[in-house]
């Protein structure tokens, strides 16, 4: 009985922290949906804001204390705009779509609420994540995240 408890335990554990993708699985996973210079957004550059935004885990939540936003899934997606949680208080919902959906482990309606989001008149810059990270080179060669401060 103790074991049973003790698994229950463990499953409960994993469904709540959502997958945690690896750099180049969820690169592979973005480049299959089209993400790669999708409205000229390079692949890199998804990839630079999943990691500071989410660590690219697909359940990240982060409440916004002044305007009671809440930001959702591997993009953290904000519900003032982009998704309805049913208690963001003048919501949008400009992707149509729940914010529990964009906290799936499969990221497809993630993906294609993000290619709604770029379409938008402000394009990536509607990420506001967006305008502090950029892909850069390390001294090995390796493409790297830089977190900027402008």
């Amino acid at each position: 009985m103790k074991a049973l408890l003790i698994l229950g335990l463990l499953l409960l554990s994993v469904t709540i922290q959502g997958k945690i993708y690896e750099r180049c699985e969820f690169a592979r996973t973005l480049k299959r949906h089209g993400m790669d210079g999708f409205k000229g957004v390079s692949l890199a550059n998804w990839v630079c804001l999943a990691k500071w935004e989410s660590s690219y885990n697909t359940r990240a939540t982060n409440y916004n204390r002044g305007d009671k936003s809440t930001d959702y899934g591997i993009f953290q997606i904000n519900s003032r705009y982009w998704c309805n949680d049913g208690k963001t208080p003048r919501a949008v919902n400009g992707c149509h779509v729940s914010c529990n959906a964009l906290m799936n482990d499969d990221i497809t309606q993630a993906i294609a609420c993000a290619k709604t989001v770029v379409s938008d008149r402000q394009g990536i810059r509607a990420c506001k994540s967006a305008q502090q990270v950029e892909p850069q080179k390390g001294n090995g060669g390796e493409e790297i995240c830089v977190q900027l401060f402008t």
